[in-house]
Formats: structure tokens, sequence, C-alpha cells
């Protein structure tokens, strides 16, 4: 009977340690293309070599599988952007969690956030980050400031708005050489977005890190949204 105890006292440690030790191999590990198999799809046609760009892959359709950004980027960047400890009360007591946020980005215009949640950080992370790649998205990016000579893809085209809550961010093209005039909370999110140039103007309540990082995403976001005006008919 003493032997039946201990097995039965020892087995919840010993799978928290091999799950453990699971996330994080499931962290280091680079993805292998010739052992993914697709499981949609957009993922079929995506490692048959029909779908080969972003462009093509957002036209097709939305990306249920986070392997299809690992086959397009081998060499994506991922970045934590903010940790909490959160609780839970309920009868029988107080329940601690983690909510990690993250972002990935190409630094060649394409950037996407996720936030995950576990009771364990790790498991946490690694939530976080492959819902970042599910939430990825392409950006527009240019030279848009009247003081700048070039053509390159430095800074934003013009000038644009995002908002989260209540917080505001308006981002205005800087020419080259200005750099990130930015919050420090965000500079991550236009060095994985491949932007250089810029200047910003904030409103609202910034400390909450999560919201600002979301604000930022939202109006590089809006860049892609134009609106036309047809021509008044005379």
């Amino acid at each position: 009977m003493s032997v039946d105890r201990k097995e039965k006292t020892d087995n919840p440690k010993r799978k928290g340690r091999e799950r453990r030790a699971r996330t994080e191999r499931s962290l280091n590990i680079n993805f292998d293309k010739n052992l993914w198999v697709p499981k949609t799809i957009l993922g079929n046609k995506v490692k048959n070599g029909e779908l080969t760009t972003f462009e093509d892959v957002f036209k097709f359709g939305k990306i249920m599988e986070p392997e299809i950004i690992d086959f397009l980027i081998p060499d994506l960047k991922i970045k934590i952007v903010d940790i909490k400890k959160t609780t839970r009360v309920t009868r029988a007591g107080r329940h601690f969690s983690f909510r990690v946020s993250a972002i990935v980005g190409d630094g060649a215009g394409h950037i996407g956030l996720g936030s995950g949640k576990n009771i364990e950080r790790i498991t946490a992370q690694e939530k976080a980050i492959q819902k970042a790649k599910l939430n990825i998205i392409g950006i527009k990016r240019g030279s848009g400031s009247w003081e700048s000579n070039t053509y390159d893809d430095n800074s934003v085209p013009y000038r644009t708005i995002g908002k989260c809550a209540s917080l505001r961010v308006e981002l205005l093209p800087a020419p080259k050489g200005i750099g990130l005039a930015v919050s420090e909370s965000i500079k991550p999110v236009f060095e994985l977005a491949g932007i250089t140039n810029v200047w910003s103007k904030t409103r609202g309540a910034t400390d909450t890190k999560l919201n600002f990082v979301r604000a930022t995403i939202d109006a590089l976001n809006n860049l892609s949204n134009l609106k036309v005006l047809n021509k008044k008919e005379e």
C-alpha cells in the first residue's frame, strides 16, 4: 500500500515537470517544413507552392494554421510585450494564472498581436505566439514626409490614427534620419513591422501597455483602409 500511495503522490509532480519540459522544447525546436501536415485547403496550397506570398494568402482566405506563417517566414521575429498575473476568486479560493501578450513580425511590413492565458507562464507564452501568427496583417509603408527626398519604405505614407478603449495614437510620416520618435512601449511594434522613421502623438491613458500596443497596430492597419470619393456628375 505504501508503494501505491507513493505513486499517486508522485504522478502529479512528474506530469507537471514533463508538461513544462514539453512546452520549453516546443518553443525552442525549429519548424520542419517536411514534417508539416496541413489541415486546411489554404495550408495545402502553401505547402504545394501554389501560394508563395502573403498577398496571395490574404486574398485566398483567413489563416487558420500558424504553420503557414512558419512556412512563409522561416526567420520570424518574436517579442513579448506584456506579462500579467491575474486572479480569479471562486468558492474554493483564489486561482492565479498568467496572461502573456506577444507580437510577431518579419521586419518587412507584416506584424501580428496575440494574447494567451494559462496557469503556467511558458504555456501562456506559447499560446500568445500562436495567436499572434494567426492575427498577422500586412501594412503599407512609404516615405510620406514632405521633408524626405527618398522613396523607400522607411516610414508611413500618410497620417493615420488608431484607437483602443480611451487611447488614441496618431502616427505621422517622418523624414529619414529622425528615427522612432515614439514611446519606448511601442518601439518593438515598428521594429518588427520594418518602420525606422515615424512621429507619434498620443491622447488618453498610455499606462496600460497592451492597449497602447493595440492602438498602434490599429493605426498601422488603418493605412490600408482608404476611402475613395466618387466624382460628382455634372
